[in-house]
């Protein structure tokens, strides 16, 4: 078994809760996210977004179907 540490951290009541539900239905926890969070990290060296005070533009649905499209192919 490999080490590991108990990582502690207070968040908001309800986006714990909110997220809970989300991960629920991916078969996750949220320290399985959390973990993968930190693996991306370790392999980017850099958090896997973008983080900014100036908000990005939100693609429409068809600019994400066509994004999609040209980065992993037809669906």
């Amino acid at each position: 078994m490999s080490d590991t540490i108990l990582f502690r951290t207070r968040v908001p009541t309800e986006r714990l809760q909110k997220a809970e539900l989300i991960l629920k239905k991916m078969g996750l926890k949220p320290g399985d996210a959390f973990n993968m969070l930190l693996a991306q990290i370790e392999l980017r060296e850099a958090l896997p977004f973008e983080v900014t005070a100036k908000p990005g533009s939100v693609l429409t649905s068809d600019e994400q179907a066509k994004a999609w499209t040209e980065a992993y192919g037809a669906y």
